[in-house]
């Protein structure tokens, strides 16, 4: 099983809004609070571009509102083109002006999340993670600390994302665990989440000091980067369309 993802920026959302749908046109106008707006058009934006490189669609402005993003009623995104329901299933996570959207095939759950690595006390562990966790937590040095904290709950995030429950559920109800070492030469490495019978597989990668993570129902290859086409060169259609194959 393949798990594709993209992230963009606030600086790659072009000023205009005609990459839009009606509908989304309409939603964006119902935000009050200017970072609200923002966050929820750079994850549009971030969403359309990799299912238009997903799916072997133009980037044109026509071409991407065709492509519909809406909130299932659990709130979890579906993607739909022109009003039909899409054969993918995506994820979405924003940090600090930045968005990031995972995709697989439609029958799967996939959640992805970004976090920064950032001090959290022991409060905070002891309030969020399970016995297990905290075991792991209090086993690694000092340095990295933060960052093993700010990847376990990343990884409890994209799980609760792939159940579509959010932290509607009480996030000691996951389990997550992962390896430091034998990174591949991407930089991705391996984690695991379980919640109850079920168990999360994925992966993990940290970036200065942002760690992402992504995670499906299905053991997955390495997460595999989308191609994206700059603002000068859209239009084109990309030749790869990974998940039709």
């Amino acid at each position: 099983m393949k798990l594709y993802w993209l992230e963009q920026v606030q600086a790659d959302v072009p000023t205009g809004n005609d990459w839009l749908s009606p509908w989304e046109a309409t939603r964006f106008d119902s935000f009050r609070f200017p970072k609200r707006r923002a966050d929820w058009r750079l994850g549009r934006w971030t969403a359309k571009q990799a299912l238009a490189a997903a799916l072997n669609l133009g980037s044109d402005d026509l071409a991407l509102t065709a492509i519909e993003i809406r909130p299932a009623s659990s709130g979890a995104p579906e993607v739909f083109i022109n009003s039909e329901r899409a054969p993918v299933a995506i994820s979405l996570s924003h940090r600090e002006g930045r968005a990031m959207c995972a995709i697989a095939r439609r029958e799967l759950r996939v959640g992805c999340d970004l976090e920064s690595v950032e001090a959290h006390g022991d409060v905070f562990v002891a309030d969020y993670f399970t016995a297990e966790e905290q075991q792991a937590i209090a086993a690694v040095s000092a340095p990295d600390r933060e960052r093993t904290v700010s990847l376990l709950w990343s990884a409890k995030e994209s799980a609760l994302k792939a159940l579509h429950e959010g932290l509607r559920l009480d996030t000691r109800t996951v389990i997550a665990s992962f390896e430091p070492a034998a990174l591949n030469r991407e930089g991705w490495g391996i984690l695991e989440v379980r919640y109850a019978d079920q168990v999360f597989k994925g992966w993990w990668q940290q970036t200065d000091h942002l760690v992402r993570t992504i995670v499906a129902d299905a053991p997955s290859t390495a997460p595999i980067l989308l191609p994206v086409t700059s603002l000068v060169e859209r239009g084109f259609v990309s030749e790869c369309a990974p998940l039709l194959r």
